[in-house]
This record gives structure tokens, C-alpha cells and sequence, in this order.
């Protein structure tokens, strides 16, 4: 950085060794807190037999967490340009998170999402100011115009969710979904003239990088959680099947997320949004895994008032779901032959089933979800049309 201010403009797409900055990975680490605390509010609404009601207030929580982290992403990648004005704002949007997470206790325990959202709004503010930044840069008209349309609409969007405090709780998952839908369109609408100049490799990796935090926040919580049925309650006998099966769900979700080239699929603004958005299911699913695995504890050693089924179900079906969105984005565009392509719907299938397992459920689901990789490891080696770049493919 050689001057404190520099000029917000756009980045070519096609700019070589781009790569996430330390701001960048920093930003992902604050995000985590948040993340933790959502997933810790869900095991404790599962825990006291609150499913239904955790999973609802888990899936508001955690779009704002992943929508305020996607939207930053997606603008860094078009025009971070690293200087004092640039820095000064992403800090603020990183106290912003952290405000947001101070308020997740409270949004499940008292239903008040004001703390939430006041923390959303100071993240919201300071992305629309870059925005506005960058349109004053622009370097032609159609430029401008986009990074107004984001501007405006964030802004927009910040008085349509003060409903979500206002309104009767019964209303609030109507006017989360209603309002969810409305950020969503700010995208479609801002760039449907002019695309932002969003680099592949870059987006590809910043995923990447946030799916190994949250899958390295999932193998924390669980381990904190037989550490303490262990210390507690001296079950490991119990807990430690729990451990091993979690560990090869880990695994295996960390290899099958990774062995696809995310960046060769990125080819349009399209494909981008599709694959961005996408990640919702994936980067939810990941976290509500170490949720499970922290249910599946508290149940082993009575803590939990809910059944063996229903903690067992709180593993395999995010576990499912895993594998099930990843194939869906994009693992199935490298798969060649019907049995490649099988192996992650079949293996999702088989984890789900693993849930009548009893006590034994999760050590079930994670030996399914080791073979999985091993079987997509061998159908891969044994077909010679896989592409050399996908030469390690799981499923």
C-alpha cells in the first residue's frame, strides 16, 4: 500500500495469483464467532425438545451471518483495493458481526432479534457506503449505475427487515422469508445491465476458505462437547463412537467439497449467483453438523430431553444435506458415468438411514461417509475419461 487513500475501482476478472487478503481472513474468523454462537443456541433449543422453533430462529440467524459475509465477499473481489478508507470500513462491518452475535442468545431465548439486527445494520451501512464509494470512481455510466442499485437497495432492504422487530412473533418467519427474498433480488437487479468485475479463482477460494472455518469451528465444538460428557459424566464408552463418526464426517466433508475445481464453474454472472447463493444449504449444513454432534453428547449422557432417534437426526440430516447441495452445485458437472454420479445421492441416502442405528447412529454415518470417499476415490482412478484436474474425485 503505498498511498493511505487510493481510487475504488474495479479489478480485472482476469487478474493473475489473486488471492484472499489477511483482511479477508481475518474478516472470516470474526464471522465464526457468530456462527458458533448461532450453532450453540441450536443445540440448546434441540437439547430442551424446541426443535422446530431452534431450526427456524438457526435459519434467520444465519442468513444474516452468511448473506452480510457473501455480500462483502463478492464486492472485495470486484474492488478491494487495500487502502486506510477501504480497511477502516471492513473493520467496521467486522463490529458489526460481532454485535450480531452478542444478540443470537437472546433472538432464540426471548425471540428479540433487535440486538441481531442492529449488529446486521452497522454491517449493511458500511458495505452500502463502499458501494457508493465505488460508483464515484466508476469508470463509465452503466458502472455507476450498478453500484447505486446495490447501494440503494441495501439500504432499502435495512428498513424493510426493522419488521422482523416489529412484528407479532408469529409473523416474524413470513416476513424473514419475504424479506430473505428481497435481499436476494438486490443482486439480480443491480447487475442486470452491468455485471461487477468479480474474479473466479478468488470467489472460488474465499468459499473454500470460509467452508474449512466453519468445518474447523463443527470439529472444535464437538470435541469440546465429549470433553466435557467425558470429564463429567466419565462415559467414554458412550461418547466415543460419537467422536470417531463425527471426525470421518468431517473427513469426508472437508475431501468431497474440495475435489471439485469451484472456479471452472464460475464462467457467468449466472452461474455465480446460482453457486453463491447456493452456499446457504452448504455452509448451514456444514455448521448444524457440529450442532448435532454436540446434541448427540448431551443426549449419550442424559443432558438432552429428547430421543436417541431425534439426537441422531440432528447429525445424519445435516450430514445429508451436506453431500446432497454439494453434488447439486457442483460436483455432478465432473462426474463422468452414471455410477460416479450416484455415489453422493446414494451416500446421502445411506447416512439418512443410518439414523435407526440407535446409539451407534453417527459412527454408522461416518464409516458411510468414509466408504463414499473411498468408492469415489476408486470409480475415479478405475475410469480413464475423468478429468485429470478432478483426478482425486470423490461421489
Amino acid at each position: 500500500m503505498t498511498r493511505p487513500f487510493l481510487p475504488l475501482t474495479a479489478r480485472s476478472r482476469t487478474e493473475s495469483h489473486r488471492a484472499a487478503t489477511p483482511l479477508e481472513l481475518f474478516f472470516d474468523l470474526c464471522f465464526v464467532v457468530a456462527v458458533a454462537q448461532a450453532g450453540a443456541q441450536l443445540v440448546h433449543a434441540v437439547a430442551e425438545n424446541h426443535t422446530g422453533e431452534g431450526i427456524i430462529n438457526y435459519a434467520m440467524v444465519f442468513f444474516a451471518i452468511w448473506w452480510a459475509w457473501m455480500n462483502f465477499s463478492w464486492f472485495a473481489s470486484a474492488y478491494d483495493n487495500n487502502d486506510v478508507l477501504y480497511r477502516i470500513v471492513t473493520l467496521v462491518q467486522i463490529a458489526g458481526v460481532l454485535v450480531l452475535a452478542a444478540g443470537v442468545s437472546r433472538a432464540f431465548e426471548e425471540h428479540d432479534f433487535l440486538v441481531v439486527y442492529l449488529g446486521y445494520l452497522v454491517m449493511r451501512l458500511a458495505l452500502a457506503t463502499q458501494w457508493l464509494r465505488a460508483a464515484h470512481h466508476a469508470a463509465d455510466r452503466a458502472e455507476r449505475t450498478m453500484c447505486r442499485r446495490y447501494a440503494g437497495g441495501v439500504v432499502a432492504c435495512q428498513v424493510g427487515w426493522l419488521a422482523l422487530v416489529l412484528a407479532p412473533e408469529a409473523a416474524r418467519p413470513w416476513v424473514f422469508l419475504v424479506m430473505a427474498l428481497v435481499e436476494m433480488a438486490v443482486p439480480l437487479y443491480a447487475e442486470k445491465d452491468a455485471p461487477s468485475t468479480w474474479h473466479p479463482h478468488h470467489i472460488a477460494e474465499r468459499y473454500g476458505l470460509f467452508t474449512i472455518i466453519v468445518l474447523g469451528e463443527t470439529v472444535a465444538a464437538a470435541t469440546v462437547a465429549v470433553k466435557s460428557g467425558i470429564v463429567e459424566n466419565d462415559a467414554l464408552g458412550e461418547l466415543l463412537p460419537i467422536a470417531a463418526g463425527g471426525l470421518l464426517l468431517v473427513f469426508a466433508a472437508w475431501w468431497i467439497y474440495f475435489v471439485a475445481p469451484a472456479h471452472d464453474r464460475l464462467t457467468s454472472s449466472r452461474q455465480g449467483f446460482l453457486w453463491g447463493y447456493g452456499h446457504y444449504v452448504i455452509f448451514a449444513s456444514a455448521a448444524a453438523v457440529g450442532a448435532g454432534l454436540e446434541i448427540a453428547v448431551e443426549q449419550a449422557v442424559g443432558k438432552a430431553h429428547i430421543s436417541t432417534f431425534a439426537a441422531s437426526a440432528s447429525v445424519t440430516i445435516p450430514s445429508a444435506v451436506f453431500l446432497l447441495s454439494v453434488w447439486l452445485l457442483h460436483a455432478r458437472y465432473f462426474k463422468v458415468g452414471l455410477a460416479q454420479q450416484l455415489v453422493l445421492p446414494v451416500s446421502a441416502c445411506a447416512i439418512l438411514l443410518c439414523t435407526f442405528a440407535g446409539h451407534w447412529a453417527v459412527l454408522a454415518a461416518g464409516l458411510v461417509a468414509a466408504a463414499t470417499v473411498a468408492v469415489g476415490v476408486t470409480l475415479t482412478a478405475r475410469n480413464p475419461a475423468t478429468r485429470a484436474d478432478a483426478g482425486a474425485a470423490t461421489g
